[in-house]
């Protein structure tokens, strides 16, 4: 069964999708941009922007039941592939140990002008 998942804590959808789906116990989320749920506001620079995208998959993880521990894949999108050391520096932080598998991508644009887009799969 598909259980929708949604915090506060996290932004809103900026269009039809939703936060994350989980499904028998493997959580999806979406793409994350960096948006300060608490101002509405993108973050600067590639550091605080990885911050900020990270932090927000970290508040979905934690409303769905979750952990960075269960992340098992990542897809990171990057509008500039020369931001690619600084991101890995920073999203290095939150996997420490037993890092998820990932991809990552140079794109030519991502909403709202952000730098980095996170998605995101978990499983229990």
């Amino acid at each position: 069964m598909k259980k929708v998942i949604f915090t506060e804590k996290a932004p809103k959808a900026i269009g039809p999708y939703s936060q994350a789906i989980e499904v028998n116990g493997t959580l999806y989320i979406s793409g994350q941009i960096p948006i300060n749920p608490a101002t509405g506001q993108m973050a600067e620079g590639i550091t605080e922007q990885t911050k900020q995208v990270m932090e927000n998959i970290g508040e979905i993880l934690k409303a769905a039941g979750y952990s960075y521990s269960n992340v098992v894949k990542s897809t990171c999108l990057l509008s500039d592939m020369n931001n690619f050391q600084a991101m890995n520096e920073v999203y290095g932080t939150y996997y420490k140990e037993t890092p998820p598998a990932r991809a990552a991508y140079g794109v030519v644009k991502l909403p709202l002008g952000a730098l980095i887009e996170i998605e995101t799969i978990a499983v229990k």
